[in-house]
Formats: structure tokens, sequence, C-alpha cells
């Protein structure tokens, strides 16, 4: 089950929280289950003493979860990222995020100007604003008296899915569900039409985002030998090969169709042998702050790098293999960060 996430972003007193109200009443009229979250910036309570569970955190106790025929609560005595709290709502259609304006969700933007309170960011921020102002504005706009309006197109977003969390069993469990944000599932790169287009990353916020990449190139024991000896006439495998990784990293955008030209911040790429396996195995690590990550620019490296290899090779040996070209780990970005289970 996907989950759209989409966030609230405005001003204490713009009157989000009126408006988010009005928008759960009208979605759920419409059958469609929501979940929140909530930003509290000043610490809250929700836990009274003289009850039970107040004792049992007051006795030492990180997590309460009280359970009733009707309700379930759970309280945690340490902070949580936007991301873990995601994490935490599952079995809803939607859910509807209010604050958090610095996280790189969807937003909706809210102004009120006869208040003298304006958006959090530049309107093409958003995915959608709320507003006293007439506008023109480059993305769907509302009234504050259009919870209905805006209601009726969140519901039509749900559908497309914009930016999810996903619900999906737990390893070695049995069966329970949990839910952790993934990567949308519409083919981005083409539109209504069926036309290709390259994804607007440009509402997005700009985040520090690494990728590391790895693979490797199976050879024999001669060629093996060749290449740590220093014997390839063609020269120096891996030198070469890491030069060639460096520069693939850097053309990835003229490589890839409609991948993004990312401002590459490091490009840290190494090459070793392996004598148990009889490889040269291939490792990049890229950074970057931009608005979309560079998992492609590190996987561009080790294949770049690997092809190197096999071409400063193949007169001693044609059936080298390049094998296991993989994401190893990146972080950053609205999906958050992954790590790969070797």
């Amino acid at each position: 089950m996907q989950i759209p996430v989409i966030g609230f972003a405005a001003y204490s007193g713009t009157g989000k929280t009126t408006l988010l109200e009005k928008v759960i009443s009208e979605l759920t009229s419409r059958g469609i289950r929501v979940g929140t979250v909530k930003h509290d910036g000043h610490g809250f309570e929700i836990d009274h003493p003289g009850k039970d569970s107040y004792r049992h955190a007051h006795a030492g106790a990180v997590t309460v979860v009280v359970a009733s025929p009707d309700n379930t609560a759970e309280i945690s005595r340490h902070a949580e990222s936007l991301e873990e709290c995601l994490a935490r709502i599952r079995n809803v259609d939607v859910i509807l995020v209010e604050g958090f304006k610095h996280e790189d969700i969807p937003q909706i933007g809210l102004c009120r100007r006869a208040a003298g309170l304006c958006f959090t960011a530049p309107v093409e921020r958003f995915i959608a604003v709320v507003t006293d102002d007439e506008g023109p504005y480059p993305v769907p706009h509302f009234t504050f008296e259009e919870a209905d309006r805006l209601a009726e197109w969140i519901a039509g977003t749900v559908h497309a899915a914009p930016v999810c969390a996903e619900t999906v069993p737990k390893n070695g469990t049995d069966g329970a569900e949990e839910t952790t944000i993934m990567p949308e599932t519409d083919f981005t790169h083409f539109d209504d039409e069926g036309n290709a287009r390259m994804v607007n990353v440009g509402g997005k916020a700009v985040t520090h985002r690494t990728a590391v990449a790895a693979g490797r190139v199976l050879v024999n024991r001669q060629t093996f030998d060749l290449i740590r000896s220093g014997g390839v006439k063609k020269g120096d495998v891996l030198t070469v090969a890491q030069i060639a990784g460096i520069m693939a990293a850097k053309r990835t955008p003229d490589l890839i169709p409609m991948c993004h030209p990312v401002p590459v911040s490091g490009i840290d790429l190494r090459l070793h042998l392996d004598e148990q396996r009889l490889s040269v195995e291939i490792e990049a690590a890229v950074q970057c702050d931009a608005r979309t990550g560079v998992e492609m620019e590190a996987l561009t490296a080790v294949s770049g790098a690997a092809l190197t290899v096999y071409d400063m090779c193949k007169a001693v040996q044609r059936d080298m293999v390049i094998s296991d070209i993989r994401l190893v780990r990146k972080t950053g970005g609205i999906h958050g960060d992954y790590m790969r289970e070797e």
C-alpha cells in the first residue's frame, strides 16, 4: 500500500490548522482515510499526573503504549524525525503534515497577506498554494474558503502518489507491517500523453546528498598478474580506470536520458585487486548539494571505470566479466537514507 505525503507550510497565525481541519473533514466525507503529523516547536505533554501511563513514564520507561478497545496511544520520551513519524502511520490513504516547512516533501504553501504573512518559500517550491491574494500563480491555487476544492484536488493526488510512504512487511517478523518512505511508482519521465520529459525538481529543497556505488571486473590469473605488475601494454590499468570513472561521473547527464545535471562537489573513486576473487573491485563515492541525488553519477563512475579496465585488458583476455554494479548506500533527499543489505 502506498501512502502519499503532503505538507502544509505556513508561518504561525496564517490559519493552517483551521484549514487542515476543514480539509481532513472534506477528505473523510469522501471516504479517504487521513493520517496526520503535526510539528510542535514548543514541546507538549499529552499525559497527566496520576494516570498509570504517566507513572510508567516517570518511573523511567522510554516508551509507553496505552491500549483500549477503541484507541491506542504511544508516548515516547525522545525526539523523532519526520521520516520516523511517517513510519508509524499505516492503514490510511494520505498523510497530511502540518509544519516541517523545511523538510523535502511535497508542500502546499499558505499565505495570508492581509495579516502580513507571506509564503515560507518561493511559490515554485510548492505543489499548490492557498492564499487571500488572487495571484497569478504558476501552481494550482485556492482561497482559504475553498477547503472543499482543495480537498478534491488532494483526493486526485492520492491516486497519483507524488511522494509516498509504503507499507511493507518487516523482515523476520510474523507478518507485521511497517511504513517506510519509498519512491513514487509513476513513470514520471512520461507525461499524461506518453511523451518523454525531464521531471521538474525545481520545487524541491537543496539538500546535501551522497551516494556510493560499487562493482567489479572478473579476470583470469594471467590478466590479474599483468594488472598487478603493471605489465599491460596500454599502461597503468587502475590509474587510467580511476580517471575514466571520474570523467564518466561528470558526464552522466550526457549519457543517461532525462538525468538532471547536478553540481557534483566531490568524487572519490577507488580500485583495488582482490586476489581471492581474481577481480578488480571498484567503489565510487559522490556527493553534492542539490535538489536531486547523485546515485546515477556514482553508478556511472563505476561503470566507466569497469569498461576502461575491460578496454585496456581486452587484448589479453576477451571473456572478462563486468558484474555486480550496484548502489551500496545513499543519503539525503525525501526518500531518506538507503543501505544495501549485502
